[in-house]
């Protein structure tokens, strides 16, 4: 009975250091240091994410493009990803050599303050690895760095962001690009607080390219115009270094957004119930 329970623990522990030898074989002399540019990370953040791929003297060469998946884990949910092609592709990596970039991710709001299990941190778990894009079984995905990552309540002095008038309901649809909107109508405004200081702006969203041409998306500080241009692509993404001045010495600003064509779904898509008269999609508005 020994020699037999011997065995089996023989096999298992062997089976055990096979398992791990294969999945270090995959990855063998690669590793990874990820760093932030924020000394505190809070939810509502913008953040540059530092990548630092190493390669040693065992590195065997990679002979596929191999994607970097990036994983926010929030308990048992992914919270968000930022999954990416390296800048030098994993099959033109050598020896004893170092890639480095960095990449700007956005950890969302999360945290319910008010929760009764809420002690003034959420932990979150990143996990970062390679995997191939053209492998549906995910056998080629292995993990290369994990870490705990904590995470604050934003400063007290971060603007908030009201949605005042002229903007349609929330839209989601988790297989859209945007994921989740707000169609405008030909002009919307936010209230914003003024931080008396300066901020970053950044405004993502969309027109519909397919209903109008040559579509011009306005945004205003007040009554100054900020920005005004025509999205060659459906998506757009806009980032400004709002100085204190722009936004006055009142304790509150208006950021409008406005455009000059808009459409109504009902008259261009077969079907179509929507009477709306839209302008603008608008995922995201950043003010901190």
């Amino acid at each position: 009975m020994v020699r037999k329970m011997s065995i089996v623990l023989f096999v298992a522990a062997m089976s055990f250091i096979l398992m791990n030898c294969q999945k270090k074989a995959q990855v063998e002399g690669v590793s990874l240091e990820v760093s932030f540019s924020e000394e505190t990370l809070t939810d509502n953040l913008i953040t540059e994410m530092h990548y630092k791929w190493k390669t040693d003297s065992h590195f065997a060469g990679m002979s596929k493009n191999y994607m970097t998946f990036v994983h926010f884990w929030h308990k048992e949910n992914m919270l968000f990803q930022d999954d990416h092609m390296t800048e030098v592709s994993t099959s033109k990596w050598e020896p004893g050599k170092e890639y480095s970039y960095s990449r700007e991710i956005y950890i969302p709001y999360f945290i319910d303050e008010f929760d009764p299990q809420f002690k003034g941190e959420e932990e979150l778990r990143l996990v970062v690895g390679l995997y191939s894009p053209y492998d549906r079984t995910e056998k080629s995905k292995r993990e290369i760095f994990t870490k705990k990552l904590r995470i604050s309540l934003p400063p007290l002095d971060t603007p908030e962001v009201i949605y005042e008038d002229g903007w349609y309901d929330e839209e989601i649809d988790s297989e859209s690009f945007l994921k989740r909107w707000r169609w405008t109508a030909k002009q919307a405004r936010c209230i914003i607080d003024n931080p008396h200081r300066d901020a970053l702006l950044v405004i993502k969203g969309g027109v519909n390219l397919e209903a109008l041409n040559e579509q011009k998306v306005i945004f205003m500080i007040n009554d100054l115009i900020l920005d005004e241009f025509i999205p060659e692509e459906s998506f757009f993404e806009k980032s400004y270094n709002i100085k204190k001045e722009m936004v006055g010495d009142e304790d509150e600003f208006y950021l409008v957004i406005g455009t000059n064509k808009m459409f109504v779904p009902k008259e261009i898509y077969p079907g179509s119930t929507d009477e709306r008269v839209l302008g603008i999609q608008i995922s995201f508005i950043y003010f901190r």
